[in-house]
């Protein structure tokens, strides 16, 4: 197999890995939802959902292992700001995209491990609202998918 097909499948796995999450992640949200829940103003009291903790914890899963296979195959290259100012312009990109995929990683598995947090067993009583946690961290695993992508192609274009 040569190099450009292991990189195409590569870049599949990650955007299946991404997509597989953010469908989990939506998932959990419409399983949080079916629980049955009682508001009053920002403070809800509502019943734990086991499917709902299930797709979330496999959400984070997979994200995780996505962004490590991203940072794996388009190779995690530190570099100096001086280096950076003097980079090809790919080379700039390709870290720019990197930088994105750490900012939706961080931002993503924390909404993740927030919704699904609020859905352990343990937390079976009253607190603010989670609205939307879930399935904006699922959106945010789709997301991950292309600017993760993104880096692979712009990181492996770049002359060394």
């Amino acid at each position: 197999m040569g190099k450009n097909m292991m990189g195409i499948l590569a870049c599949l796995l990650i955007v299946t890995l991404d997509v597989i999450a953010g469908i989990l992640g939506i998932r959990a949200e419409a399983a949080q939802n079916q629980e049955k829940h009682v508001r009053l103003w920002l403070f809800e009291c509502k019943e734990p959902s086991h499917d709902a903790f299930v797709f979330g914890v496999a959400a984070a899963t997979l994200l995780s292992i996505a962004h490590i296979l991203a940072n794996l195959v388009g190779g995690c290259s530190v570099c100096t700001q001086e280096e950076i100012q003097k980079a090809s312009p790919s080379k700039k990109l390709s870290i720019a995209c990197l930088v994105f995929t750490w900012i939706i990683l961080a931002v993503g598995l924390s909404m993740l491990v927030i919704g699904t947090k609020s859905n352990s067993k343990s937390r079976a009583s009253c607190g603010f609202t989670h609205h939307h946690f879930l399935s904006t961290g699922g959106i945010l695993c789709m997301v991950h998918a292309l600017f993760a992508v993104a880096y692979y192609v712009t990181s492996t274009a770049t002359l060394p």
